[in-house]
């Protein structure tokens, strides 16, 4: 089990061990969400730390359930102060943890492409398609797709989440859930998109997770971080390369340099990513 924060937590269950995030139970109908400074790369849980990425994951999250709550409803309850822990504990969890709504998390993750990027990028390069959705010929690296497009996939406790087709999706869904899951995937980054470019941030694809909870559909885990997302300055972007991001792609692409040794990331790296996190939650939650 990866380190978690049991060493401060007193009276709750530790339930579940995300790559990023720890899960306690507090009662039958919620649950503590505490994002670790833990990142991972290629489905793999590195070994280094990036102080501070937990709080600006959660601060990130927080902000777009707000800006979103009038597309869906989300998972998130209150903060940490409503549990009454004691001072020291409160002062340590408060920035980087949610209490939540307990749901039923759907098997599924809900990928939207906005443009043409990473691995999108290499199913068009070799077939013309991305999940089996024909896309217009011609297209360069990190092209901005004709419309966004919703490309499914399997949710693995380990390893890598597969593509599925609409149909392999509505089939663990409900094709009446699935069309609804869709929808809202789409608006949820239309929206985001839009307020993004008014800040000079291109988002190039996102991936979303939903619950349920009775039988209403929420949104639930994070929602647009630079983990579950591509975001791209505005400013100097040019179709036909992989642009610069705000996001962990400066760490793949550092890992990717150096034959995927997970070992030894020099510290300047790790320091650099902070940067990248840091930079995007300011530009994203700043006044226009």
């Amino acid at each position: 089990m990866k380190k978690g924060f049991n060493e401060i937590i007193k009276g709750l269950t530790l339930i579940k061990q995300g790559k990023v995030r720890d899960i306690y139970e507090i009662d039958s109908e919620r649950l503590l969400f505490v994002t670790s400074d833990r990142i991972s790369a290629f489905d793999v849980v590195l070994p280094v730390l990036v102080p501070g990425k937990g709080e600006v994951l959660n601060e990130i999250s927080l902000f777009w359930f707000g800006l979103l709550a009038g597309v869906i409803k989300n998972h998130y309850l209150s903060g940490v102060g409503s549990l009454k822990l004691d001072p020291e504990t409160e002062k340590k969890l408060r920035k980087r943890s949610m209490v939540v709504a307990r749901s039923r998390v759907l098997p599924v993750e809900c990928v939207v492409r906005g443009y043409l990027a990473g691995s999108g990028w290499q199913e068009y390069a070799g077939s013309g398609s991305i999940c089996g959705i024909e896309i217009p010929s011609g297209l360069r690296e990190s092209e901005k797709l004709p419309d966004p497009i919703f490309t499914p996939t399997t949710k693995a406790e380990s390893g890598h989440d597969l593509p599925i087709s609409i149909p392999e999706f509505e089939k663990i869904v409900g094709a009446g859930l699935g069309k609804k899951i869709r929808e809202s995937s789409l608006e949820i980054y239309r929206r985001a998109s839009e307020y993004a470019l008014e800040r000079g941030i291109i988002i190039a694809d996102t991936k979303l997770e939903f619950g349920m909870i009775g039988s209403e559909l929420v949104l639930v885990d994070e929602v647009l971080t630079p983990d579950s997302s591509r975001f791209w300055p505005l400013d100097g972007y040019r179709p036909g390369s992989s642009p610069l991001s705000f996001d962990k792609q400066y760490l793949r692409d550092y890992l990717s340099a150096n034959h995927f040794q997970y070992d030894g990331i020099p510290e300047q790296v790790v320091a650099k990513t902070g940067e990248k996190y840091r930079e995007i939650l300011r530009l994203m939650t700043a006044e226009s």
